[in-house]
């Protein structure tokens, strides 16, 4: 086990780099403000250094608001902003007290999106859990197909890819004309609900005829879980907890 000091004190930190990226995309990006305690604790738990990306989100900030909100890469929030955004800890229930047994299961929740989508790390044993993709490799659950899919890189290179614009791509048959505005009013803790659900043949023929309402992100989790399980009953396992 590395201890904290070990773990932040490195001689190339990613933060600084990070900052850089951040001020060079075209991507809408907010960085709230973190919580120093937190990420420290939060740090200590992952075992990661200050040198990924990874930690030095969890250490630098309380998490990324991406493209009006619509994506939300999870950090160390302090208790005033975690309505805005859960922090990492939270998602993942950490224990609130080092635990060297402690270890995130199938995978660690990095982000969620509004739709109820979920990107993950993929933990050691991929297979075991019944997921697709390489150990440490991002995979994300769609809420439009109800399962798991790899996409091929590790976490620095899928937030490069998220910074470099492929956010747009990714969601293309999913956004709507006015999607931005609709989605920036809502809390971290909030998604949109469609009905007919986005996995229907009727959202996949015609999304424009949907109908939208913001719900708790909890309750959109739980939908796509219990959907899970009654088509093929097969649990998706852990998304989060919000």
């Amino acid at each position: 086990m590395r201890e904290v000091d070990e773990l932040i004190n490195v001689d190339d930190p990613a933060w600084p780099l990070l900052v850089q990226e951040l001020s060079g995309t075209d991507v809408p990006v907010e960085v709230l403000p973190g919580d120093a305690e937190t990420g420290r604790a939060s740090l200590l738990q992952l075992q990661v250094s200050a040198r990924s990306n990874l930690g030095g989100i969890v250490l630098n900030s309380g998490g990324l608001l991406v493209d009006s909100g619509w994506l939300r890469i999870f950090g160390s929030p302090g208790d005033a902003d975690t309505e805005r955004l859960p922090g990492l800890a939270e998602i993942n229930v950490m224990p609130s007290a080092f635990d060297p047994a402690w270890r995130p299961g199938a995978g660690l929740v990095v982000a969620h999106d509004v739709l109820g989508g979920v990107f993950a790390l993929n933990g050691g044993n991929p297979r075991e859990a019944a997921r697709p993709g390489e150990p440490g490799e991002i995979i994300y659950f769609a809420p439009d197909s109800l399962g798991w899919e790899a996409l091929g890189a590790e976490h620095s290179a899928w937030l490069s890819w998220i910074l470099s614009g492929g956010l747009h791509e990714f969601y293309g048959s999913l956004r709507w004309d006015d999607w931005r505005s609709e989605v920036s009013v809502l809390t971290g803790r909030q998604g949109l609900s469609f009905y007919p659900p986005l996995w229907s043949a009727e959202a996949r023929q015609d999304l424009l005829a949907t109908s939208r309402r913001a719900v708790p992100m909890a309750e959109l989790l739980g939908l796509s879980r219990d959907s899970c399980l009654q088509f093929d009953g097969a649990d998706p396992g852990f998304l989060g907890v919000v």
